[in-house]
């Protein structure tokens, strides 16, 4: 790592909750007017049903780890986002670790 005239760093101590999600999931979006009447919902069904059929026909879902990690800025706001951790089993021992995250703000040369 290149050392930087012009820059700032902060390392923030948050947690993460380690889980599976599904890959490559069919994404469905639900609108109120989707239950607004019985042929609205069926219609929001019969999209959803499409998705599904769509993803399993380009191979279906594929499992991966993710790390949701969570900290708080120096103006005291929650930040989460997510790290993948690839679709081998992580090396920890439970599901709820700790993270420490590292921030550099930098201007290019």
């Amino acid at each position: 790592m290149s050392v930087r005239e012009k820059s700032v760093s902060r390392i923030y101590e948050g947690s993460a909750r380690i889980g599976r999600i599904m890959k490559n999931f069919a994404t469905v979006t639900l609108k109120p007017e989707d239950f607004s009447n019985p042929i609205a919902f069926q219609m929001a069904i019969s999209r959803i049903y499409e998705s599904m059929i769509k993803m399993f026909e380009l191979g279906g879902p594929k499992s991966s780890y993710v790390a949701e990690v969570k900290f708080s800025d120096d103006l005291g706001n929650s930040v989460v986002f997510a790290v993948d951790l690839g679709s081998e089993t992580p090396p920890f021992s439970g599901e709820r670790v700790k993270a420490r995250i590292y921030v550099e703000i930098y201007e290019e040369e």
